[in-house]
């Protein structure tokens, strides 16, 4: 039997398996469906300092093998956050992993220094990635000196012991680069990846379909993409943490991308199907780790970049 276990920049997790943010708020839709306390985690939606309507509908479309969504990071904010969704999710005893958004870079600062004093936040996630907001300006990732200098600011304000995973687009030139900048700034890790740009047409109208006219893509359909972006990251910063996501549907996908280089993963597109999918994910990979023989998690993680089984 596999030890389910996971460590990510030296906190430990009870499972290999969390939620992806944006795919339900802060875990109280999936409570009903699983017991959250057996996966690894989860991963909050992105917080903003303020409540955010987001994008005007339509905002998501399915598509083959996935689906557009053009949400534009609503929410609540922050203080509702605090108030409500991060005492339920400690209260139960399941690790919050709490992905925060700015417009700017000072407002990732405020969030990092508001969540500092939080003991119940396990790690943050700084999502410099989300493509489907008005202003592509706000795409931090995009850009090796906007990323780093967010990640700079959250690390200087975050509390020391608790690990920054940036969370990183496909829509760049090179994504390693891009995560070598954020890992020099201070980020522990990497949550990789975020949806990438897409569109849909309505043939009978032939306008856009999404009223943010674009819309980020996610499911099956960005698999390959993300197993790619996890094995060129770990190919070039072995040594540093990456929670992987892109369309896993299965435990089978779930062990591509630990062999790639994740040392976790997160279920999103597949929970809208199935909202136990993270718990069943994890069982999954779990079963298929110990039919392998592997004793822990880690044991298969960059395993692929090792020629394999050999």
């Amino acid at each position: 039997m596999t030890d389910p276990r996971v460590s990510l920049a030296g906190v430990e997790f009870a499972g290999p398996a969390f939620t992806a943010s944006g795919c339900a708020a802060a875990g109280k839709e999936l409570s009903g469906f699983f017991d959250l306390t057996e996966i690894g985690g989860v991963v909050t939606k992105s917080i903003m300092m303020r409540p955010r309507s987001g994008r005007p509908t339509p905002r998501m479309v399915e598509t083959p093998s996935g689906m557009l969504n053009s949400i534009g990071l609503q929410g609540p904010g922050i203080e509702s956050f605090l108030a409500n969704d991060l005492p339920w999710l400690a209260e139960r005893d399941v690790s919050a992993v709490v992905s925060i958004a700015g417009e700017s870079v000072e407002e990732y600062a405020q969030l990092a220094r508001i969540l500092r004093n939080e003991p119940a936040v396990k790690a943050i996630e700084v999502n410099i990635s989300c493509p489907n907001v008005e202003s592509r300006g706000q795409v931090f990732a995009c850009d090796v000196m906007s990323a780093s200098s967010v990640i700079h600011q959250v690390r200087r304000n975050s509390g020391s012991s608790t690990p920054i995973l940036a969370k990183l687009s496909p829509d760049v030139t090179s994504i390693a680069e891009i995560a070598v900048s954020c890992h020099n700034a201070g980020a522990d890790g990497f949550s990789m990846i975020n949806t990438t740009l897409g569109m849909a047409i309505d043939t009978d109208t032939l306008r856009p379909i999404l009223g943010g006219v674009t819309g980020g893509l996610s499911g099956p359909a960005i698999r390959p993409m993300a197993l790619r972006c996890v094995w060129q990251v770990h190919q070039l910063l072995p040594d540093v943490p990456i929670l992987g996501m892109g369309g896993i549907a299965t435990g089978a996908d779930a062990l591509q991308f630990l062999a790639a280089g994740a040392s976790a993963v997160s279920v999103g597109t597949m929970t809208f199907h199935d909202p136990s999918a993270p718990v069943r994910v994890q069982r999954e990979l779990l079963a298929l780790l110990g039919e392998r023989g592997f004793a822990t998690v880690g044991a298969a993680v960059g395993i692929a970049h090792r020629g394999g089984l050999g």
